[in-house]
């Protein structure tokens, strides 16, 4: 039956998700309870993996309006099913900002006048006494998924979710004049119905809980089901040591993941419930708890600052906010309250918008600042899961699976073995029925010979390695809570690293000034202080141009202002609450030099004490008004007035060429480019100081409402700033390592372009010859479309009029540089490609090393374009800004143990990105251990098979202890030490394999298989043409002519084997297959160039040597009761001498196949000859002999193998090859592209 067409909620979004109603069925539940019954269970926990099967095996299709389950399945190429139960909300109207003046109440029996409101929900939110009649009461439908509460609404006959008072629409002006008032408390209550409590809650699971998810896994499943089996056959001893190790490996998961959760509750508890004053309708101000808030609500911000609960936008007051918890920037911010009039005021309010007038959760403002006796206001706009850090929480929460190519072809592996053991299944029926085999022996050999193929011990020794490794990383720093993530270190191709903190220490240090005297450069001065440069303009621009506050008598502000005020060694000097009661608000703040600069009499004498400016020192300062620095423009500035001056000053900071193109054109050096370009290629940063005065006629009041534009301009050229972002030692050395491993790396920053295109050069991440392509994106503005305009940095040659540019490249710099270019994108820029140029996004991410600006979840939208693109992605960070990043990354390292590590799936010790090369080591051993003990362990399960199988041809089988010697003396023994091999020193050029599903392993398995094949029937079948061959019974004396008192004893005094386990087939299949074991075991243990050699893994070695000699002495002198123990009969001792060159040849057939044909010829000439990409070559003609020799082999072993003409497995091979012959790739210089029409650009290939 055909699937009704699903309805789309968050239509557009990331979390998009294709919906389905249903309603219980009784009839679907009733066949599904007896079939439940009929399996014993097993068709209940087939509906609990397959939560679609479930939905629909018990329930009907029906319209969303009437469904009472909702199916839900994302979008994304995952493609998950979720099912949801549609609870029933009784409100006194439908949507949160609906008013309650328009609606009618009848008057309560208690005479009170507030408004009846009921919550049906399963979960309440509050208390509330519903009136006996209260009319218009609607019923609302919602569910719940990942902490988001979706609303049915009518009219668009769908589901929404409330994000908050953005939902409304409202203006800048309109939250002033309809929202500053407050809210009542029957108002507040009603709008709690919608949106919850304001709590971010991370609720800690169970033990109870997690164990049974845990157990519930179709791993453990099948282990109990074995251990059942096994116990029924009466082999107790392999399924205890089975359910010791579930055991360990349970309690260890449930360990780890109880751990994460209350780490994550802990870091959301911490000041999450706070007590805060909140404005009423009516200006009565009431203490509330930060629960209770809800998006309208006013609250009061306090003067000593307060964690911030919610997210609210300022209306009254200034706030200093510290953002690092978002930003990972630990620089104080500014906020101010939203304009209530002008332009400004009529745009509709977004907290993307007007981040500088919004305090977000989690923020802690640090302190506020107003009229005395006034208060600071903000109203709240999201609150729960809806505010900022709620979503950076439910990102932690519920994270996107990420992909891994080696789970999904474990699981074909393992589907392969289940057909296998299906083969095995209906040939032990077929062949117990004809020869009369009793019914129980049927069902029980008959499902044994599944538990044999696929081994229940495969994910404890899968996981051996990865807990290993996990031991050795925590040897040198690096705390993993995720260890599957280790596997997924191995494939790394691309690391994204920020900036701060991460490749550079925090903050940058002053390397010198260079000023301007008379229209030149003077020579670079370290020291900024000297008494000879106080009354200088420069100093006094260093002192005055910048945001600088003072927080608990601490300066505080942008590092990079801190330093050049530092520099300068002046002090900054703040008005206070009663100053700025008795003056106004334009009360300046003060700068001035130090002691020793000015005279005793007034090194006390602030401005604010007197504001007769001719009795106050000429070299104090005082700030009029601030300009903030603009990313945008690139530059900041202030107006100044120097005490005793009868004029004002502007000094202006910003990017060099900014600030050079402001000022008039004399006072700029002639060598001003050329200076420049030599500090910006050393990795400097540098900033340009500039001064005006201004006419002694404008007054303070004139001021503040003086246009920038008019103020910026005719300025003189002062001179340079040189700052050094200092690189941590570790960090170029890490970086060439990767890169030399053919490691991709790019860097992701909050902070500017400028400086991050400055660090990645400095640190190598874009080496010296190579060129940066900066990406500025525009949105679609009056008419016109979204554009790019591309611009080329550092030309080789800079003329007035930059024609000059395009004539470099046209000469052929643009034709050579295919590999030599690098994109450098900003925030702004990367959302407006995402959203309007969706076929160039993936293009850019092929060559793009920078990106700056980046908000917290752009910088997960990045990792995931990054994996959309086939990359394996590593993030390294150390912010709460980095958590969904390093969530999202396929594996995230954080140097911080403090938030970023909670959604980390490491975390290291040492804060600097020297773990980087140490994870990825680690992950390459452990990545190719997991080959190596999946390939035994299938190995191991075929070899069984095969010899159980050609035993039951006979209507025999191995004994019990024989099973359990091969199980656990060597199984278990040899997969649990074979993975003890460490990592290889070094990071090589190319990468292990990431697919089982591969040419040389499946070749390998399959030549392996093979091999053991033809011993054992070989062996099978030579046994039984020997003269002295009969079938055994306790009587037989086939050793009798070299040890008759030895087979004569052991004949004598066994009793009966009704199993028929005693036979000489058995016993020699045991001994040829306990040699295959040790043989491919060897063999498949791996070392370079991942993994330190097998000899240097002594536990390995010496427990090979150990059963190797344990084996050969019983097989070739046998102790009677060892035989006894394992049941094994005499055989002769020319037989025993036939068994040990079988069990040679064997190994040296394997040893060949696998050295020889696997790793020499079919990597280096096949596989390697294709990894790249597939460009023409040249015919061999001209090739030495052997080299043709070479190239014929290396063709004709292609052709066979199907790897001629092959096209790249991986996305992002295939997008370079695209755009190796396009030649309008890269963009040229300055040029801009156009967003095409919606239908074109829907229609363009990527």
């Amino acid at each position: 039956m055909k699937t009704k067409e699903p309805t789309i909620i968050n239509q557009g979004l990331e979390d998009e998700m294709e919906v389905w109603g249903y309603r219980p069925c009784v009839w679907k539940m009733i066949l599904v309870g007896v079939g439940t019954v009929c399996s014993g269970g097993l068709l209940l926990l087939l509906l609990y993996w397959l939560p679609e099967w479930g939905v629909k095996g018990t329930c009907t299709h029906t319209s969303l309006r009437d469904a009472h389950t909702l199916l839900l399945r994302t979008t994304d190429e995952f493609s998950r099913w979720f099912r949801a139960k549609v609870h029933v909300m009784l409100a006194p109207g439908r949507e949160p900002f609906d008013s309650l003046d328009r609606m009618s109440t009848a008057p309560l029996p208690n005479g009170a006048g507030d408004y009846g409101i009921s919550a049906a929900h399963d979960e309440h939110h509050g208390k509330y006494e519903a009136p006996v009649q209260v009319p218009h009461i609607e019923t609302i439908l919602y569910f719940t998924h990942h902490s988001t509460k979706y609303y049915w609404n009518d009219m668009m006959q769908n589901f929404e979710f409330y994000i908050g008072l953005e939902d409304v629409k409202v203006s800048c002006a309109s939250i002033h004049s309809d929202h500053s008032a407050g809210l009542s408390k029957t108002l507040q209550d009603y709008r709690r119905l919608f949106f919850g409590e304001n709590e971010i809650t991370v609720r800690v699971p169970s033990l109870f809980k997690l164990l049974i998810k845990e157990v519930l896994n179709p791993f453990y499943i099948f282990q109990l089901f074995s251990v059942i089996l096994w116990s029924a056959e009466d082999y107790y001893y392999y399924a205890t040591a089975i359910v010791f190790m579930s055991v360990i490996s349970i309690a260890t998961s449930l360990y780890t993941i109880k751990k994460q959760y209350v780490m994550l509750h802990d870091m959301v508890a911490t000041h999450s419930v706070v007590r805060v004053s909140v404005c009423r309708g009516n200006k009565e101000i009431e203490q509330a708890m930060s629960t209770d808030l809800v998006p309208g609500d006013v609250i009061i911000v306090p003067a000593n600052g307060m964690v911030m609960p919610c997210d609210a936008v300022l209306i009254h007051g200034t706030c200093i906010v510290n953002e690092s918890m978002l930003t990972g920037e630990s620089v104080p911010v500014t906020k101010t309250s939203l304009p209530s009039s002008g332009e400004d005021a009529a745009w509709t309010y977004s907290t993307e918008e007007h981040k500088r007038h919004t305090l977000f959760c989690g923020t802690h403002v640090i302190q506020t600042r107003f009229y005395a006796g006034e208060l600071v206001e903000a109203v709240v706009v999201r609150t729960g899961f809806s505010t900022e850090k709620g979503q950076l929480v439910r990102s932690i929460l519920h994270p996107k699976p990420a992909d891994f190519k080696l789970y999904r072809d474990a699981y074909l592996f393992l589907l392969c073995l289940v057909g296998v053991a299906g083969i095995g299944f209906i040939y032990t029926i077929v062949l117990s029925i004809m020869k009369k085999v009793p019914a129980k022996t049927i069902i029980i050999e008959s499902l044994d010979i599944i538990t044999i193929t696929v081994p229940p011990a495969l994910p404890a020794a899968m996981t051996a390695g990865i807990v290993y490794a996990q031991r050795r990383l925590k040897r040198v720093g690096i705390f993993c809570i995720s260890p599957q993530r280790i596997n997924m270190c191995g494939q790394l191709n691309l690391v994204c690293f920020d900036k701060t903190g991460t490749l550079t220490e925090d903050g940058l240090d002053l390397w010198g000034v260079q000023m301007v005297e008379d229209g030149s450069f003077s020579p670079p001065e370290a020291d900024a202080a000297e008494d000879s440069l106080v009354n200088s303009a420069f100093v006094a621009c260093m002192a005055t141009c910048h945001s600088l506050t003072k927080i608990e008598g601490e300066l505080s502000g942008d590092p990079l202002d801190l330093k050049m005020f530092s520099a300068t060694g002046w002090i900054l000097e703040e008005p206070t609450e009663e100053e700025t009661t008795l003056h106004n608000p334009i009360m300046p703040t003060v700068v001035r030099p130090p002691k020793q600069s000015i005279p005793e009499a007034n090194q006390n004498n602030p401005l604010t004490q007197n504001m007769e400016l001719n009795q106050l020192p000429s070299c104090e300062i005082g700030i009029v008004r601030q300009f903030p620095f603009s990313s945008t423009l690139q530059r900041m500035s202030v107006v100044v007035r120097r005490l005793g001056e009868k004029h004002m000053d502007a000094y202006l900071k910003g990017a060099p060429e900014v600030v050079a193109s402001l000022c008039k054109q004399h006072t700029v050096p002639q060598s001003f480019t050329e200076t420049l370009e030599t500090y910006t290629k050393q990795g400097f940063r540098v900033i340009a100081l500039a001064h005006r005065q201004l006419e002694s006629k404008l007054s303070w009041h004139k001021v503040q409402s003086l246009s920038r534009d008019l103020l910026e301009t005719n300025l003189e050229f002062l001179g340079l700033i040189i700052m050094q972002n200092k690189i941590k030692e570790e960090t170029a050395s890490v970086l060439r390592e990767l890169r030399q491993a053919n490691i991709r790396t790019l860097m992701v920053t909050g902070d500017n372009m400028m400086t991050a295109i400055s660090v990645a050069r400095d640190c190598g991440m874009i080496r010296a010859h190579e060129r940066v392509i900066i990406a500025e994106a525009a949105p679609p503005k009056d008419f016109q479309p979204a554009s790019i305009t591309w611009h080329y940095t550092e030309n080789p040659v800079q003329t007035k009029d930059n024609q000059s540019v395009e004539m470099n490249l046209e000469d052929g710099v643009y034709a050579r540089q295919e590999q030599s270019y690098h994109f450098a994108v900003t925030g702004r820029a990367f959302a407006v490609i995402t959203e309007h140029f969706p076929q160039v996004l993936q293009k850019l991410a092929l060559r793009a090393t920078v990106f700056a600006r980046m908000a917290p979840d752009q910088k997960t939208q990045l990792v995931e374009v990054l994996q959309s693109i086939d990359y394996t992605v590593g993030m390294c960070g150390d912010g709460a800004n980095d958590c969904g990043a390093l969530k999202r990354a396929h594996c995230g390292i954080s140097l911080s143990e403090l938030e970023a590590s909670v959604a980390s799936p490491f975390t290291s010790s040492t804060a600097n990105i020297s773990c980087v090369p140490n994870l990825i080591r680690e992950g390459r051993a452990a990545l190719i251990t997991s080959f190596c003990v999946f390939k035994f362990m299938a190995l191991y399960s075929i070899i069984q098979y095969l010899s159980v199988t050609l035993l039951y041809s006979i209507l025999s089988n191995l004994g019990d202890f024989q099973f359990l010697f091969i199980d656990i003396a060597i199984i278990l023994i040899i997969a649990f030490t074979m993975s003890l091999n460490p990592a290889w020193k070094e990071l090589v050029w190319r990468r292990p394999p990431s697919s089982l599903i591969s040419g040389p392993l499946l070749f390998s398995v399959l030549t392996q298989i093979i091999t053991c094949l033809i011993f054992q029937v070989l062996a099978f079948l030579l046994v039984r043409q020997q003269s002295w061959y009969e079938t055994w019974t306790p009587q037989s004396d086939a050793c009798n002519a070299s040890r008759s008192g030895l087979s004569h004893g052991l004949n004598v005094t066994s009793p009966h084997d009704h199993k028929n386990i005693k036979n000489y087939e058995n016993t020699t299949l045991f001994y040829v297959s306990s040699f295959q074991y040790l043989a491919v075991a060897i063999v498949f243990s791996k070392g370079k160039p991942f993994r330190q050699p097998s000899y240097r893994n002594w536990p390995f070695m010496l427990s090979c040597i150990a059963l190797y000699t344990f084996l050969l002495f019983i097989m070739l002198y046998p102790v009677r009761a060892i035989d006894n123990f394992l049941e094994i009969v005499c055989v002769p001792h020319d037989w025993r001498i036939t068994l040990v060159i079988i069990v040679i040849v064997n190994a040296a057939v394997s040893f060949i196949l696998e050295i020889l044909i696997v790793d020499i010829v079919l990597r280096r000439l096949v596989f390697r000859s294709n990894q790249g990409l597939n460009l023409p070559t040249e015919p061999p003609s001209s090739d030495t002999p052997k080299e043709a020799n070479q190239h014929w082999a290396s063709s004709f072993l292609s052709w066979l193998f199907c790897q001629t003409n092959k096209p790249p497995r991986v996305l992002y091979m295939h997008l370079a090859l695209e755009l190796q012959d396009n030649t309008d790739w890269p963009p040229r210089p300055s040029t801009v592209t156009y967003a095409s029409n919606p239908q074109s650009r829907l229609s363009a290939p990527l």
